[in-house]
């Protein structure tokens, strides 16, 4: 008898409160090697918030959330396991690059010689010693994906990573990550794009009021819209009736 791998990302009954609002309630789901997940949901929903309790950014009230079975504060090389990318517009402008990598290899432990690989590996080689403050924020994206790569890891946390994107950094980003979790990796993304979610995706976990409102495989979700996902999100959300 087989056992199952340890889920690269769990998430178990998180709770997480600001003053009296709760940002997140009772959030539950896994993330399997070698899928790609979606995090869906309307601004405000409790997305980014899971996506730091997961990452030791924050601490939960309660619940747990495991990366590889631990604790981020636990992995003894946390960014040879996960490579995150939350705010590309934080990075300092008046760095280049090849800067902001050599600064973050220097600080996780990483060879410096990994900073010329993921330059490579993302567009950047022939812009890596302009300022970030020049680059679009596509390409400040690249930036942040390059750093959540420095560390060769198996396991990708991503938010919002298709904005300010053209069509062909889209189709890039959806190459990229799905050779990524096709070599075995696991990616958990959030993403207001839908479509390209729909492209690439394998799961999708929809998060509405803080609470897991569905969880599943793409085609399971949509199978009643005719495998459609944003009107699946939209009935699921509401976020039709708040148009005006």
């Amino acid at each position: 008898m087989t056992t199952n791998p340890v889920p690269a990302i769990a998430v178990h009954h998180l709770r997480k409160t600001y003053g009296t609002r709760a940002a997140v309630e009772d959030v539950s789901f896994t993330v399997r090697p070698g899928t790609v997940v979606g995090l869906l949901g309307p601004n405000g929903a409790g997305k980014t918030t899971t996506m730091r309790l997961l990452l030791g950014l924050a601490s939960p009230d309660s619940g747990r959330a495991l990366v590889t079975g631990q604790q981020y504060a636990a992995l003894g090389s946390p960014a040879r396991t996960v490579g995150a990318a939350l705010d590309a517009a934080g990075l300092h402008p008046g760095r280049t690059a090849r800067q902001h990598l050599r600064i973050a290899a220097a600080m996780a432990g990483i060879p410096e010689g990994r900073v010329s690989v993921v330059l490579d590996e993302t567009g950047l080689a022939t812009a890596a010693d302009r300022r970030i403050g020049g680059y679009s924020l596509g390409m400040r994206q690249r930036v942040a994906l390059a750093a959540a790569l420095l560390g060769d890891p198996r396991v990708l946390v991503l938010d919002e990573p298709a904005n300010g994107l053209d069509p062909a950094g889209m189709r890039w980003l959806r190459n990229r990550l799905r050779a990524f979790a096709d070599a075995g990796g696991a990616v958990l993304l959030s993403s207001h794009v839908l479509a390209e979610v729909d492209h690439i995706a394998d799961e999708a976990v929809v998060i509405a009021h803080g609470r897991v409102a569905a969880a599943g495989t793409l085609a399971d979700l949509t199978a009643a819209n005719g495998g459609d996902l944003e009107e699946f999100y939209l009935e699921l959300t509401a976020e039709s009736a708040e148009v005006r």
